[in-house]
């Protein structure tokens, strides 16, 4: 395999300053806008050719974005407008390998100027050949996993809809084996609810049934080491990212851990920013506190757990938390009472049990390609900079 070179990042590529577009300047369309954080919306209309590559610029600065189709670069990003015949994927793991969100310039909101980044020294491979073999490694981990998301996508959408059908539109089984509700079942309407629900059955709040708890509210200071930290937004529909969030103090977890410690088979619900976000926490590898999320301690009470998850995550539950929620400040929130409150419509024991034994494996299902994916990240992270730093070989 051919050596490392030590070259200037602007041998390798051209950054260019995105273009400006006001969020109220979009016009609905196909090409993704791509800002600091990622895809801010779409837009009728792209600047640049795919697959490409942005960076953060502005707030958020530093994290690559591969984007495959063609796009619109935000002015927060900066992005590749010339990868000098090198292997584009194989630019973009390099940049993730460089840990360019520590190369900051400027106060106040972090900036990034491409003129501070050509002349950084990077060791690379210079040879074509030699960066597909690295991009085609750390690529397919990447296909595999972006797969396996697409797999619980569909897992989460079949049990989205078995959830529709027996307690929303109230068709589960009846005794005969019959849709209940298309076969003139008999429903009560319940003014709590505003709604039928079928004869006999009740409701009740959600910490009637299973106990409630949130994160802390305080802040506490970020530490050299520790553990985790993690808020509403380290919560993702792959589950947790601790890419941006930070450590506290043994001292700060364990008080933390006091009013709101995560146990295995627990679930955690988004409070603030985009509410209603949930991870079912089936294992904990790497121990975190949790501030302003919601935790639902199913791992208390497993007979619940499957219908309380499927119960929060349908359609009511969501209607309920948007409701509900207040927009007073610059971001959308619920209140920890407004959690305990959710309702949840209390089935007879033989439809409760046949739900069950229905949906828990597929939430198995999803648990396995979660667990699977967290596998071939750790993988691919411990590859990464072994690979580029020529610790790794490819034969």
């Amino acid at each position: 395999m051919n050596k490392l070179s030590t070259v200037e990042l602007g041998d390798l590529l051209n950054f260019q300053r995105g273009y400006d577009l006001p969020k109220k300047d979009f016009v609905q369309g196909k090409y993704p806008v791509v800002s600091s954080n990622g895809i801010l919306g779409y837009h009728n209309e792209f600047k640049v050719e795919g697959p490409g590559i942005t960076i953060g610029r502005s707030g958020t600065v530093g994290l690559p974005h591969y984007i495959e189709s063609n796009f619109f670069p935000h002015n927060t990003s900066l992005f590749v407008n010339d990868f000098k015949g090198n292997d584009r994927k194989y630019i973009y793991y390099l940049l993730k390998n460089l840990g360019l969100n520590k190369k900051k310039s400027g106060s106040g909101v972090p900036t990034m100027n491409r003129n501070h980044l050509h002349p950084l020294k990077v060791p690379a491979y210079t040879d074509i050949g030699e960066q597909n073999k690295v991009s085609l490694v750390l690529s397919t981990l990447d296909e595999k996993i972006k797969l396996n998301n697409h797999i619980i996508s569909k897992y989460e959408s079949i049990a989205n809809t078995i959830y529709c059908y027996w307690f929303v539109q109230y068709d589960f089984p009846d005794n005969n084996g019959r849709p209940f509700r298309s076969s003139n079942g008999k429903m009560s309407y319940n003014s709590d609810l505003k709604r039928e629900i079928p004869q006999g059955w009740s409701w009740k709040p959600i910490s009637k049934i299973i106990e409630v708890r949130d994160g802390t509210h305080d802040s506490p200071k970020p530490s050299p080491s520790g553990q985790f930290l993690i808020t509403s937004k380290h919560l993702n529909s792959s589950g947790i990212d601790f890419t941006d969030s930070y450590l506290i103090s043994d001292d700060d977890f364990e008080a933390v851990n006091r009013r709101s410690k995560v146990d295995e088979g627990d679930f955690l619900l988004s409070m603030i920013g985009t509410v209603g976000l949930s991870h079912w926490v089936m294992r904990i590898t790497t121990p975190f506190a949790i501030k302003n999320i919601g935790l639902i301690k199913t791992s208390q009470s497993p007979e619940w757990a499957d219908y309380i998850f499927a119960s929060v995550n349908s359609v009511y539950g969501k209607a309920y938390l948007k409701q509900n929620q207040s927009t007073g400040t610059s971001q959308p929130y619920v209140t920890l009472g407004t959690l305990r409150n959710i309702p949840i419509v209390i089935p007879d024991d033989r439809v409760f049990k046949e739900f069950n034994e229905k949906i828990r494996p597929i939430h198995k299902a999803i648990y396995e390609k979660v667990e699977e994916n967290n596998k071939l990240e750790k993988l691919r992270d411990w590859l990464l900079p072994m690979l580029m730093n020529g610790q790794v070989m490819i034969k």
